[in-house]
């Protein structure tokens, strides 16, 4: 692991492997290693990396806040791109991930050259999400993250992925539930992304298990008619994290994509 000094924390990351540059950027309440397959295999042909987002894995929360906006790790992972001095690069989110692509997007699209999207959705909240978020926030406050954790794994990894849980289970006990509050009444008031991603010009790739019951197919569909060049995957026998339940079908996937890519002269 590498850090770098930004304006709001000292963000670690993971930086392997040489190339075309891909970022990945972990969901909540996960940290860099729910990308611990893909970086193994993409780091042989790529320039993979993968930070822990503010507040989660061993990068701090830095100055004491309630709300950690989308907005906030967008330009977290743009100032670690400038360090790094990393022009342009493959973004590829999961989840809360895949809205803070979808911000990064939005924000900076010349720093894009394709763009990867499983188990999200563009939408912006509703009211009663935003409620439901919030309380969810007061919670983790309360009590910390193990309750939530055993209540959701199940949801997270389809009961039939064993291999995966026990991973996923520690990731999210192990998260600051400070932080965690923080992202939740964040996520609470983001955009609505739709338009955004129908003026994406870059190729994109749309995956999700095809048992996620927090994203399910049918918001994976609109996202891949919205965006003008894209493809989707559905994963078989995946639910909310299919890189981590089903690493060589995700990995097919983004690697047909990543070829498909051809790097302007």
């Amino acid at each position: 692991m590498r850090f770098t000094d930004i304006l709001a924390t000292r963000i670690h990351f993971e930086d392997r492997g040489s190339g075309p540059a891909l970022l990945l950027v972990h969901g909540h309440p996960f940290d860099h290693t729910m990308w611990q397959p893909q970086i193994d295999r993409f780091s042989l042909t790529h320039r993979v990396i993968a930070p822990d987002l503010r507040g989660y894995g061993i990068t701090p929360l830095g100055a004491e806040t309630e709300v950690t906006g989308l907005g906030d790790f967008a330009e977290d992972l743009i100032d670690l791109l400038d360090d790094l001095e990393i022009d342009d690069c493959v973004v590829a989110g999961l989840s809360m991930g895949g809205q803070i692509a979808m911000e990064l997007v939005r924000r900076h699209p010349e720093r894009v050259r394709g763009l990867v999207l499983a188990d999200t959705f563009p939408a912006a909240e509703t009211e009663g999400g935003r409620k439901t978020r919030n309380a969810m926030a007061d919670r983790l406050l309360r009590e910390g993250m193990r309750g939530y954790a055993d209540e959701v794994l199940d949801r997270m990894v389809a009961p039939y992925n064993t291999h995966a849980a026990p991973h996923v289970h520690r990731m999210m006990c192990a998260t600051d539930p400070v932080a965690a509050a923080a992202a939740l009444r964040g996520r609470a008031e983001r955009p609505d992304y739709r338009e955004t991603l129908a003026a994406v010009t870059v190729p994109a790739l749309v995956v999700v298990g095809r048992d996620d019951t927090y994203t399910p197919v049918a918001d994976a569909e609109e996202m891949h008619a919205l965006l003008p060049h894209s493809t989707l995957t559905v994963i078989e026998r995946a639910a909310h994290l299919p890189n981590l339940e089903r690493p060589e079908e995700f990995d097919a996937a983004l690697d047909a994509f990543l070829r498909s890519l051809v790097r302007p002269r």
